[in-house]
């Protein structure tokens, strides 16, 4: 904290003017971390991260249990099963049928005839059209029954297909290149939806994080090279190359911790410099400042 509120300090003289010794802003490194949480709940199995490392994307690094999934999906199959073996029921029984109409068919012609001549009664005639309606009512409620099967399948289908998804969501891949910051976890331990596993951040690129007045706003621009310094060790500064990549677009206070009322009032304004740190000299939180083009420490 004290070194944080000499910093910001610091950048209220800057944007005074009162010592062009300073730097241009002040600030500190930081990077895009990326916190890796659990997605469905279960045993860590197997949990393969260890704060420092290097992580590449798309590395599987966790393993949730899928014991008790896998015995879900086995059911839901044996289901599925079951519910197609019933249509070929129905097509054998739908095609009885049909065939049995098509004689009643036949048999009602047949009594037409026999009836027109005076050979057969009107009674015999009726029961032979009463014997068609029943069978027409049986085939509409056997095709009926075809919809049915194919929605249970639709339904099996889909839970099928969110079973698999926790299946797959159940081991953990890496997202980002970067170097583990923090683990939250250890191997065997419960988890749950949302619960964090890891923080991982890029470190290759660190991006300064400053402050400036609205003096020094016009100054400032998108993708402007810049120079940043910081504490090399052994009362040595060192200097590299960075480049503009972020300008606030509203100004805020000075942070609280500042101690008067006046300097706690002053507006200013975020910017974020880029800096190659390809060997890893820089670290997060480590301070930094920025000097514009032509102006020496």
């Amino acid at each position: 904290m004290k070194a944080l509120h000499h910093l910001i300090l610091a950048v209220l003289l800057a944007g005074c003017g009162a010592d062009a010794e300073l730097a241009d802003a002040y600030g500190n490194f930081e990077s895009t971390e990326v916190t890796v949480a659990s997605e469905i709940a279960g045993r860590l199995v197997r949990f393969d991260v260890a704060e420092g490392s290097q992580l590449e994307p798309g590395v599987p690094v966790a393993q949730v249990d899928t014991t008790q999934l896998g015995l879900k999906r086995a059911e839901l199959e044996a289901r599925r099963q079951a519910v197609r073996s019933r249509y070929p029921g129905i097509a054998a029984q739908e095609a009885v049928l049909k065939t049995q109409r098509s004689v009643a068919e036949r048999e009602l012609t047949r009594f037409e005839g026999l009836v027109a001549d005076g050979a057969a009664t009107e009674k015999t005639l009726d029961d032979v059209r009463g014997q068609l309606q029943v069978l027409d009512a049986q085939i509409d409620a056997v095709r009926s029954a075809n919809p049915t099967v194919f929605a249970e399948l639709g339904v099996l289908h889909t839970q099928l297909a969110a079973l698999e998804d926790q299946i797959r969501r159940a081991s953990i891949t890496n997202p980002v290149r970067g170097v583990v910051l923090t683990t939250f976890v250890q191997e065997s331990e419960l988890t749950s939806p949302g619960r964090p596993l890891y923080r991982i951040a890029p470190l290759d690129t660190l991006e300064l994080r400053a402050f400036i007045s609205g003096d020094q706003l016009a100054a400032f621009r998108l993708g402007q090279q810049v120079d940043v310094t910081f504490d090399a060790g052994a009362g040595e500064l060192e200097t590299l190359p960075g480049r503009v990549s972020w300008i606030a677009s509203q100004a805020e206070f000075t942070p609280k911790l500042i101690q008067t009322r006046e300097e706690r009032v002053s507006l200013v304004y975020a910017i974020k410099v880029r800096v190659s740190n390809a060997d890893g000299r820089l670290k997060i939180g480590m301070p930094g400042e920025v000097r514009l083009p032509g102006v020496s420490p």
